[in-house]
């Protein structure tokens, strides 16, 4: 018999040529799909046109790869910032005085003046306080002190304080013109402190004209007028205390026998005790005191 045609169409290979076909064929047959999966995530397009040559003139493979977009970084800003200063913490400062006013002199405080009533009960307190006597020489002459009742002004303090002017080493006691005493009973005379209106109610039986300003002697003893003794006088230079010295030296002076008033000795020389000061000095200096601070006793022209 005759060999069998080959069948038409079909290329018989030579077996040597098979069989390396074959040994070649599945390799390249795994190693396509194997490739394609591991080049996918660069694109379908990039992985075809590796295997498949160059692209035809109608591939959209001539087209570039985009560039890789880079994100920035978190903490890139478009534009540049200025940090904001970091506040110091806030520390209280006191705050300033003001300034007063510039002026040439200081203005002196001026003391507020006490209320003397003008009028009060007609009757009085006899201070409950006795003492030693005071001075060496001279009769001896007890007083009583006696305060207006219904006034700001305590019987027992006023007496104490009109102790204290009686001993001064500058008044009538330390130089040998009598001795005081202060008792509360069988007195030889008395000092009273009383409201303008009872001073010149009191001074008027002696038919003195006190005004509402003035001390006087009476009969039984000395009236002092409440405002003098509060206020002082507009014509002696220094405190009501100190005026209160003279009140005293001057009213009991006539309790020892000095009976005329005296004027002044010269232009800026001292005023007698003696002197009635509140009616003006005429050139002295005012002076609350019998003696001066060397023990001369201070005297001037009598006024008749």
């Amino acid at each position: 018999m005759g060999k069998r045609a080959a069948p038409a169409g079909r290329r018989r290979t030579p077996p040597s040529r098979r069989t390396g076909g074959d040994r070649r064929g599945p390799a390249r047959r795994l190693a396509l799909p194997t490739l394609v999966l591991m080049t996918g995530a660069l694109g379908a397009g990039v992985a075809l046109a590796h295997f498949n040559g160059p692209p035809t003139d109608d591939s959209a493979a001539a087209a570039p790869l985009p560039a890789p977009v880079t994100a920035p970084p978190a903490t890139a800003s478009a534009a540049p910032t200025t940090a904001a200063p970091t506040r110091r913490a806030a520390t209280a400062k006191p705050k300033p005085r003001p300034t007063p006013p510039k002026s040439r002199s200081t203005p002196r405080t001026t003391p507020r003046k006490p209320t003397v009533p003008q009028s009060g009960a007609g009757t009085f307190t006899t201070a409950q306080a006795s003492g030693a006597a005071v001075g060496d020489n001279g009769v001896l002459r007890r007083y009583r002190v006696q305060v207006e009742n219904g006034i700001a002004l305590s019987a027992r303090e006023t007496a104490a304080e009109i102790q204290e002017i009686l001993a001064h080493p500058r008044g009538w006691a330390a130089h040998g013109r009598g001795r005081f005493q202060l008792v509360s009973e069988n007195a030889d005379f008395v000092i009273r402190i009383a409201t303008p209106d009872t001073a010149d109610a009191l001074c008027a039986r002696q038919g003195l004209n006190t005004r509402g300003e003035l001390n006087c002697e009476t009969t039984d003893g000395v009236v002092v007028n409440l405002r003098r003794w509060m206020l002082g006088s507009p014509t002696f230079a220094g405190p009501p205390t100190e005026y209160r010295h003279l009140i005293i030296n001057h009213e009991v002076g006539h309790e020892i026998g000095i009976r005329q008033h005296m004027d002044c000795p010269g232009p800026g020389k001292l005023a007698p005790a003696m002197m009635q000061q509140i009616k003006g000095l005429n050139g002295c200096r005012s002076n609350a005191f019998p003696y001066d601070e060397d023990g001369n006793y201070i005297t001037g022209p009598i006024v008749s």
